[in-house]
């Protein structure tokens, strides 16, 4: 890159490669910091990928394709207590509800698309640009370097995934039970349509989890046959088993001014003071049981990619003003979906009094209500009408 960045991109997971590659599209010089990292243990994560971050990637160049992303054609969801909620993208007049991507094959298509993009350098190390963007996931140190407070609300729950072989063909259905104890067994298809592979996604009460993971395969086999009600048939592990606490949290700024101690080049240089965005986790994280989390990572990288975009031409990529612009943009619609999945799981957490039958009542219910439920559906694939 002849002339220096500017923007430097620290963190270059999915959120971040995505953010590089679209600021790149609008002639935006990056620096996309990727240290070195181990080789780790086989990754069993799957991403639910809604109609809006199928758009962003397609038209980077980074949508996997073939049996990477499988559509979701239904969507079934099962409560305590006879509550069902089902979801068509038939009736929905849509492709699919959603794709199942699978983690490494959108990695590598990231990888290989900023590979060839030469507005893109990648370094090892941080880099002074006008704007710092801050990718780095949950547990990000620049955010904490920054002195940005990060509430989280912790679960007292683990989420466990593995891959599965199913005896029977999922035809592109996705599948969920809550029970009262705020546990939800998720399975998503994988492998096209017509696959066998399902990604398993189970939030468990973080003392049941270490027995489970403990279990011999045997045992888990039917463990997940069982909480799968035998919908695909018998199921049996395809992969190892991995697990995390679960939480949420949101940044009290997503914005700022670097601290004095590293203006001091630009400020003797007469340049505006160099700024700072944080986006994806680094930003909000949020429970995995509606499977949006990676769907607002990407929206925030969209979003910030815009206002830079239409910026006066006379603007810096880091002024301050468009950097509100994107928080207030962002920051409601994920305040929104965290309380949304929150309210959900506390609703689900609690077995005492009349809860039970009024809360499958209520999914009884929603199920018969097309105009809300429609409403709901498109919003939760991104689309706003």
């Amino acid at each position: 890159m002849a002339l220096p960045p500017e923007v430097c991109i620290r963190g270059a997971g999915i959120v971040g490669r995505t953010l590089a590659l679209l600021l790149a599209r609008e002639r935006v010089r990056v620096a996309l910091v990727a240290p070195p990292v181990a080789a780790e243990r086989e990754d069993v994560r799957a991403y639910a990928l809604n109609a809006a971050s199928r758009e962003l990637l397609a038209s980077l160049r980074a949508w996997p394709e073939g049996i990477s992303a499988t559509p979701v054609r239904e969507m079934v969801v099962d409560g305590d207590e006879g509550g069902r909620v089902q979801f068509s993208a038939a009736r929905q007049k849509v492709e699919a509800l959603a794709w199942i991507v699978d983690v490494p094959a959108l990695e590598k298509q990231l990888a290989d698309a900023v590979r060839f993009q030469p507005q893109i350098e990648v370094v090892s190390e941080p880099v002074a640009a006008p704007l710092t963007v801050v990718c780095e996931g949950k547990a990000s140190a620049t955010r904490e370097a920054l002195g940005v407070s990060y509430a989280v609300t912790r679960y007292p729950q683990h989420a466990i995934a593995a891959r599965l072989e199913a005896e029977q063909s999922h035809e592109g259905t996705a599948r969920q039970w809550f029970n009262d104890k705020g546990e939800v067994f998720a399975l998503l298809p994988l492998d096209g349509v017509h696959g066998r592979r399902l990604a398993l996604v189970w939030s468990v009460d973080q003392l049941r989890a270490p027995a489970l993971l403990a279990q011999s395969a045997e045992e888990f086999n039917a463990a997940v046959t069982e909480a799968s009600h035998q919908a695909f048939g018998a199921l049996r592990l395809a992969s190892e088993r991995g697990a995390w606490p679960l939480a949420r949290a949101i940044a009290d700024r997503w914005t700022g001014t670097l601290p004095a101690s590293a203006q001091t080049a630009a400020q003797t240089s007469g340049q505006a003071p160099r700024t700072w965005a944080l986006a994806g986790d680094a930003a909000h994280t949020v429970h995995p049981l509606a499977g949006q989390g990676l769907n607002l990572g990407l929206a925030d990288a969209a979003a910030l990619a815009a206002v830079i975009k239409e910026r006066d031409y006379w603007r810096s990529v880091g002024d301050p003003r468009l950097l509100r612009r994107y928080e207030r943009a962002r920051r409601t619609e994920v305040l929104q979906m965290s309380l949304a999945t929150d309210g959900l799981q506390q609703l689900f957490s609690h077995g005492l009094g009349p809860l039970p039958a009024l809360r499958n009542w209520g999914m009884r219910g929603f199920d018969r209500t097309r105009l809300v439920k429609h409403w709901v559906t498109r919003q939760a694939m991104g689309l706003k009408a």
